[in-house]
């Protein structure tokens, strides 16, 4: 969800940009339907004479249609296109508008949720009272609620964080009395697919977990934890329930956490990217995570059970494609982009021209290795003690996650 709000709410903050909602209503109902489908007539119509008995053919998509989404959204691009705005190729539910004058607009959807910002005051004004001749729009001025994600904003910068959506997690799972936690998830916890017995009904534990990963939107600091305990879905057993109550009550702790973005001008992309080794008890497979950053900003992140190691060619595309959104933006990243690593055996292999035994991640090496040799990546050795991705990829003590949170731009 949030690489939909990027890079709107960074280059926001970092440019002093205003933020803009609107809301379509009944927004699948403008989609224009490409299939011959029919209805019968629905409850209370009544078709008379040469109509009487015959069915509805559709013109428009309907809500409950498989193509309604792909249909208001087609119809939706085809009038921003046509109000001189581009389609950003690294993300396409993205566009911009650049003027004469070099002012921009920048234009976010998320089905039928919009945000706008930018520098062109005037423009910004006219995108929505044209937005307002095509559709049914409802205009809620500035950013502060978007898909349950709290945006508050001052002279100091923007702050993201759900403290809504976690104290209701809490109160829906009778949780908003217990004892704080510290930590996301034991350090010295190692869940199996054997631990504790099987759960009698899997769904309340599957829909809990669901309700995690979507905090993780401005959760960094649970990502990895909520990775591991949606790795059981198959075979759930007390063990794993404990560990879903452990995060909650690490929540409890500090449900108002979220990010937050300065108002200073930020530029350079980096990485920091790591990975453990067979850290899973189950199939040894290792975890590998990453996280971005456009200056002090975080952007992106990422905590995978991986089925090989590749580590650099996950940072690297990552940041490959941060640079080519911004470019597209017209922001372009001048310098190198660093991506941190605390091994300092990948970071010969990604700068080494001998392959070495290393054909399972052949292809990843030339991969990274090329977009070192042009300069557009230099890997960097980063200590295990300031290792950012270390929170992606292992569980950490309190005082090691605290230090985290700071580093990532928590507020």
């Amino acid at each position: 969800l949030l690489l939909s709000l990027l890079p709107a709410i960074p280059l926001a903050a970092s440019h002093s940009w205003p933020l803009h909602q609107l809301d379509v209503k009944n927004a699948f109902l403008n989609g224009d339907l490409l299939e011959t489908i029919y209805m019968d007539p629905p409850p209370g119509f009544r078709a008379e004479g040469e109509y009487s008995g015959k069915v509805c053919r559709l013109r428009k998509s309907l809500y409950g249609l498989k193509q309604s989404p792909r249909a208001w959204f087609s119809h939706f691009s085809d009038v921003i296109l046509g109000m001189q705005f581009v389609r950003c190729h690294s993300d396409h539910t993205c566009f911009i508008r650049r003027g004469s004058n070099s002012l921009c607009i920048l234009l976010s959807v998320y089905v039928d949720d919009i945000i706008i910002t930018g520098d062109d005051t005037p423009g910004i004004a006219q995108v929505k009272q044209d937005l307002g001749r095509f559709f049914d729009v409802k205009d809620f001025g500035s950013l502060r609620y978007f898909l349950g994600i709290e945006v508050a904003r001052s002279r100091h910068g923007i702050s993201l964080s759900q403290r809504k959506y976690v104290l209701d997690l809490l109160q829906d799972t009778g949780m908003l009395g217990c004892r704080p936690a510290s930590t996301p998830m034991d350090p010295n916890l190692k869940l199996t697919v054997e631990s504790g017995e099987l759960l009698s009904d899997p769904s309340g534990y599957q829909r809990l977990v669901g309700r995690l990963i979507y905090l993780t939107n401005t959760r960094p600091d649970l990502t990895f934890a909520v990775s591991v305990v949606s790795q059981f879905m198959h075979a759930l057993r007390t063990s794993h329930l404990d560990a879903v109550y452990h995060i909650l009550r690490y929540l409890k702790s500090s449900p108002g956490l979220g990010l937050f973005y300065v108002s200073e001008t930020q530029s350079g992309v980096s990485c920091y990217t790591d990975a453990d080794y067979a850290g899973s008890k189950t199939d040894r497979r290792s975890t590998s995570g990453f996280c971005t950053f456009l200056g002090d900003h975080l952007l992106s992140w990422k905590s995978k059970k991986q089925a090989v190691v590749s580590r650099s060619s996950q940072g690297t595309c990552e940041l490959l494609w941060l640079r080519f959104s911004l470019s597209e933006l017209g922001f372009l990243v001048q310098k190198s982009s660093e991506l941190f690593c605390d091994n300092k055996s990948v970071l010969m292999l990604a700068s080494d021209s001998v392959l070495h035994e290393r054909k399972h991640i052949e292809i990843d090496v030339h991969f990274v290795r090329e977009k070192v040799r042009s300069s557009v990546i230099v890997p960097s050795f980063v200590p295990s003690s300031k290792q950012t991705a270390d929170v992606f990829t292992k569980f950490v003590g309190p005082t090691l996650l605290q230090s985290f949170v700071i580093k990532l731009g928590f507020s």
